[in-house]
């Protein structure tokens, strides 16, 4: 009970982002509620999955260059979890993260100098191929992905656009997440989670723009 007690001031502060919709303002589905749909399937398969299966294959193969990159990309992903907790929360906010989870994770996967050379000198044996493939293949899927999203970015400076099914469609499927994982949890309470952790991402993704991009350049592995 005590611990509750300390949570609300934080959780309170957290309701000038949140909207709370009404069934009076949900209208009829809209006609890209199935596109969206498949965006969050995808995004399981491509997003989760399949870098786990390459992570544990690397580190089986004791692959450091692979395993480095993969490690990399779990740090820069977690903003994709962060947004879905944002949206569970009704958080305005989740669309701008969601957008640059997208940028930022083709960015993390060709960035790094030192371990595109490594990747690029090893044989063509299975894990790399598929690596390869993975690459690409997420390219191609954040890329129109963020084509496709640019829209929906009205949806994170207004409340009234936000409450409509037009940004509301979004918010579905991290809804469910939330049924199956969270069924008891407080909306609230993870959208403010989901805050606090992006809180957290911004600092950290800062300090390494304004203060380890300059010393180590694009270069993954630390000498």
């Amino acid at each position: 009970m005590s611990e509750k007690l300390w949570l609300m001031p934080l959780v309170e502060t957290m309701n000038w982002l949140a909207v709370t919709p009404t069934v009076e303002t949900i209208p009829e589905k809209v006609w890209f509620t199935p596109f969206v749909w498949m965006d969050y399937w995808l995004a399981i398969v491509f997003t989760m999955i399949v870098p786990l299966v390459i992570l544990i294959w690397a580190f089986m193969k004791k692959n450091q260059s692979i395993l480095r990159l993969l490690i990399i990309y779990w740090r820069v992903a977690s903003l994709l979890g962060i947004t879905i907790y944002l949206f569970i929360g009704n958080v305005q906010l989740g669309f701008l993260s969601g957008l640059l989870a997208r940028i930022l994770i083709v960015v993390g996967l060709w960035f790094w100098v030192d371990l595109n050379e490594d990747i690029a000198d090893q044989p063509p044996k299975p894990l790399h191929l598929a690596l390869t493939a993975w690459r690409w293949a997420m390219t191609v899927y954040m890329g129109l992905g963020t084509i496709a999203t640019l829209p929906f970015l009205s949806c994170a400076f207004s409340k009234a656009t936000f409450d409509s099914e037009f940004c509301r469609v979004w918010v579905d499927p991290p809804l469910l997440f939330k049924s199956l994982i969270h069924p008891k949890g407080d909306a609230t309470l993870l959208g403010f989670w989901g805050f606090l952790a992006l809180l957290i991402y911004v600092i950290y993704l800062s300090y390494y723009l304004l203060v380890r991009l300059s010393k180590e350049g694009r270069m993954a592995i630390e000498e």
